[in-house]
């Protein structure tokens, strides 16, 4: 089962953990990404985030499948937020299960790296002093 979401709305957390949740999974692995006040030393203002939400969707179905291939999870939630985004707030939950730990940890990191690398989701860090457009990949 896979959840895929883009969303301006607040996203929850705890709802994408019970939708990964099954008597057969022994091991839920969650990345929550937030918005945090500091980049290279610069105060963060705040985060806007922007999609080309049906390729965005499309390729965050395409990492989920590739995930389902690589390792025998069972589950997965992808839910990204778009929008105006407060220090504090959270862009991103990604939520994967399987039947042992070590699946479950390998296909989040797989997700969350590969979404920074080739989802069309952009972000701009609002500064007091300037704003930039940032390369979406760590």
């Amino acid at each position: 089962m896979i959840d895929i979401q883009i969303t301006d709305k607040p996203l929850d957390m705890q709802a994408c953990i019970n939708m990964v949740m099954h008597p057969q999974c022994g091991g839920i692995d969650v990345f929550i990404g937030t918005v945090r006040e500091l980049t290279k030393g610069k105060q963060v203002l705040r985060l806007e985030f922007e999609a080309y939400e049906a390729m965005a969707l499309k390729e965050m179905r395409k990492i989920a499948e590739t995930a389902f291939e690589k390792w025998p999870v069972q589950r997965m939630a992808i839910h990204h937020r778009t929008g105006v985004l407060e220090v504090g707030e959270v862009p991103v939950v990604i939520a994967v299960s399987a039947a042992h730990r070590a699946a479950a940890f390998d296909a989040c990191r797989y997700t969350i790296d590969t979404l920074k690398q080739t989802v069309p989701i952009w972000k701009k860090e609002i500064f007091e002093n300037g704003e930039v457009w940032v390369a979406a990949h760590p």
